[in-house]
């Protein structure tokens, strides 16, 4: 028996190098309808700013639309300083939590 349930997925994106990674997972993710809750450090939203030229956290070009664009209901943005954020519960239930780019070279598999 299939799985109807849609997967909920959180990514955090950090100040570690690889732009490119956490906008292509994002973006595969939003492909898939797959509910994604984003989480952007203070230095992750340097990274895209700097190595994607992306002004604050643009949620459309994340998943690959057109700057400016809608962003789709199944990304939600959810601000690095929420406490009261849906995720920041321990009853918040999920099917796991992405953080990339990920800041060891080393131990990172989202390449």
């Amino acid at each position: 028996m299939a799985n109807t349930t849609p997967q909920r997925i959180v990514v955090g994106i950090t100040g570690a190098s690889g732009a490119v990674y956490a906008a292509r997972l994002v973006q595969l993710l939003v492909a898939a309808e797959v509910e994604t809750h984003l989480v952007v450090s203070p230095l992750g939203q340097r990274l895209l700013q700097d190595e994607l030229g992306m002004e604050g956290t643009d949620l459309a070009a994340l998943a690959g639309l057109e700057s400016g664009a809608e962003a789709p209901d199944h990304l939600i943005y959810h601000h690095f300083k929420d406490v009261g954020a849906t995720i920041a519960s321990g009853s918040f239930r999920h099917d796991g939590m992405i953080v990339c780019p990920c800041s060891s070279t080393a131990r990172c598999r989202c390449r």
